[in-house]
């Protein structure tokens, strides 16, 4: 059980908040990590095999220093479906995990899978919830979603809400993200890690704060019920 499970399309999405996460992890809340696919066909040269292996590898490196449980399905990298069967696989992690609050990705991706990890969770949230789909495990609903900000999802990202974090959040994120080879700049040449900490920077700027991280909300959270508007 988890207080907040970030669900990433690929081993490494957590780069995105795993600023908050630790800041949430300082702040005493249990969190933990879904994986849907390895991610296993972003290297160059390396086989998908091979490189899925390593990623493996490096996602239990990147938990341990994040403090995360982790979970991991089996779909491939640039196939994962948006179908019953996916949501239902999400909706027993959800069962088991049986977090209070779900970290995803936001919908406007240039990569499909990550999409698709946005597209599933509404169904996969409702049958984990409904005790009338019936399984191994008790229901549970999540309560809150939140979609975290990734430069390959800022099509129509508009920042809603802002977690303030500090320098510890992000040493503790860059040490974990450093586990995968692809943030140490072995596998790609953009620069993850100094782009994430411009980005808590400058949405830092925007909140008043020395660094924050933003995200988008559902549209069913945007809706409060209060006693007077000076509340």
């Amino acid at each position: 059980m988890v207080d907040v499970l970030a669900i990433g399309a690929h081993m490494g999405d957590e780069v995105a908040w795993g600023m908050a996460l630790a800041a949430m992890r300082r702040q005493g809340a249990t969190i933990g990590l879904l994986h849907l696919t390895p991610g296993e066909k972003g290297h160059k040269t390396m086989p998908p095999e091979e490189y899925a292996r390593q990623k493996r590898r490096e996602a239990e490196e990147c938990a341990r220093e994040l403090g995360a449980e982790v979970w991991a399905l089996d779909y491939r990298d640039g196939e994962l479906p948006v179908d019953d069967e996916a949501k239902h696989r999400i909706a027993r992690v959800l069962r088991e995990a049986r977090p209070k609050l779900v970290v995803t990705h936001w919908g406007g991706s240039i990569h499909k899978d990550h999409s698709a990890a946005h597209d599933l969770l509404p169904d996969a949230r409702f049958y984990a919830g409904l005790p009338a789909f019936q399984g191994d495990l008790p229901p549970h609903w999540v309560g809150r979603v939140f979609y975290g900000e990734n430069w390959e999802d800022n099509r129509g990202f508009q920042p809603e809400v802002f977690l303030e974090v500090t320098e510890e959040d992000l040493a503790v994120w860059e040490r974990a993200m450093r586990c995968y080879a692809l943030f140490r700049g072995e596998v790609s040449p953009f620069r993850y890690i100094e782009y994430y900490k411009a980005l808590a920077r400058a949405r830092g700027l925007e909140a008043m704060r020395e660094y924050a991280c933003a995200f988008a909300v559902p549209p069913d959270q945007r809706r409060r019920v209060v006693r007077s508007l000076l509340d």
